[in-house]
């Protein structure tokens, strides 16, 4: 499925499930304008095309005793597609690592980091980041204030 096969309705179901993703189908399909049934087999067509991805809590991890984000840009000495998967795959593993993407421009990585405290983050960086082989450089940004969190996409 590609964004042209999104008709007005179905466009009004992901706006409604991005800002409410516990919205019981019945009131889900009040919202949008259709009844119940072919509300949730349009949910359920979205969700196998994967333009829904999932649902998930959104946890404040400061309250939960994680109170640093940073992000780290992340040299590779090669850049082949090997060591590209070598490092992506590594990243997958580190509970630290929250988001990882691979970009162009001086990084070959950006990841954002998420740890309790300043010394947990030091260690992470030092024990597995620097230590990680191919790794050429490791350069990292502490965030003082989140300014701005829009987890959704414009639709």
């Amino acid at each position: 499925m590609i964004r042209a096969d999104l008709d007005a309705i179905d466009l009004k179901i992901l706006r409604e499930l991005q800002n409410e993703g516990r919205v019981t189908n019945v009131e889900l399909s009040e919202r949008v304008g259709i009844s119940a049934p072919p509300c949730l087999r349009r949910v359920r067509r979205l969700e196998e095309a994967g333009i829904i991805k999932g649902y998930r809590a959104l946890l404040d991890a400061p309250s939960l005793g994680y109170d640093l984000v940073a992000f780290c840009m992340i040299g590779l000495k090669l850049q082949s597609e090997s060591k590209l998967k070598a490092f992506s795959t590594a990243a997958e593993k580190w509970p630290l690592v929250r988001r990882a993407w691979m970009v162009s421009g001086e990084s070959d990585f950006l990841l954002e980091c998420v740890a309790e405290n300043l010394a947990k983050f030091q260690d992470f960086v030092i024990e597995e980041l620097t230590a990680f082989e191919n790794v050429d450089t490791v350069r990292t940004i502490l965030t003082i204030r989140q300014t701005k969190d829009a987890p959704a996409v414009e639709i």
